[in-house]
């Protein structure tokens, strides 16, 4: 005798899978509406990269006057339009900005202001002429160290016009070179000092004296002019 199993009625099958169906849903809806938890300290979501301010000289913006390279780091000379306010950008933008004072002393700054010399220690030095006749100039160096650079502050001046930078020692570390006029009993710019002799004096990156040339009748008559170029045997102790 043959045995014949029950069916399962259909509408018991078609209720089954619908409550399955409800069940999966509703438990994807709470996982969804769970609370997120807050993440771990050091953990979290980084914010946004800051806009660097843009660099602004006078109040307003800056234009490019000159610019180098020195062992590879971009040096950007930076002025208002009326040279009144000057800026010194070290490294790729936003990179380290110094405001250079010697813009305020009235300095004439142009393409050939900024002379820059790479090194263990390198260096530049922004120069300016001051007055009509140019023969006054102020010099502001800034010195990098370790990838660190500063600026130490005390501006150069020459009396005599000129203003440059050379490894005059041969050590591989820049100088200072200051021509000034010898006049030790009158002031600078008086006209029994621009009469006097002129020399040159050799400055270390650090503002010390390191010696002077003989004492010419001009500048001219020193080694390289108009871009001095002195070395160690054109020195000697300068004139007390």
């Amino acid at each position: 005798m043959r045995t014949t199993a029950a069916r399962t009625p259909r509408s018991a099958l078609l209720t089954a899978v619908l409550a399955a169906v409800i069940t999966v849903g509703a438990i994807g809806a709470v996982f969804l509406l769970r609370p997120r938890p807050e993440a771990a300290p050091g953990l979290a979501e980084p914010a946004a990269t800051p806009v660097p301010p843009a660099v602004t000289c006078g109040g307003g913006p800056c234009r490019q006057l000159a610019a180098v390279t020195v062992g590879g780091t971009p040096v950007v000379l930076l002025t208002d339009s009326a040279g009144g306010s000057a800026r010194l950008r070290v490294g790729p933008e936003p990179g380290t900005v110094f405001e250079l004072s010697i813009a305020q002393l009235g300095v004439r700054l142009d393409q050939d202001s900024l002379r820059c010399i790479d090194g263990p220690s390198p260096a530049c030095l922004v120069r300016g002429d001051v007055g009509e006749d140019g023969t006054t100039a102020y010099g502001e160096l800034l010195v990098g160290s370790g990838g660190v650079w500063r600026d130490p502050g005390k501006p150069f001046y020459a009396d005599a016009g000129t203003l440059s930078l050379y490894d005059v020692t041969a050590d591989a570390v820049p100088d200072v070179i200051v021509v000034r006029h010898d006049c030790p009993d009158a002031a600078s710019g008086t006209p029994k000092c621009v009469a006097a002799p002129v020399l040159g004096e050799v400055y270390d990156l650090a503002g010390r004296s390191v010696g002077c040339t003989r004492r010419v009748t001009s500048p001219s008559d020193l080694r390289g002019w108009p871009d001095i170029r002195l070395t160690r045997a054109d020195l000697r102790a300068c004139p007390s």
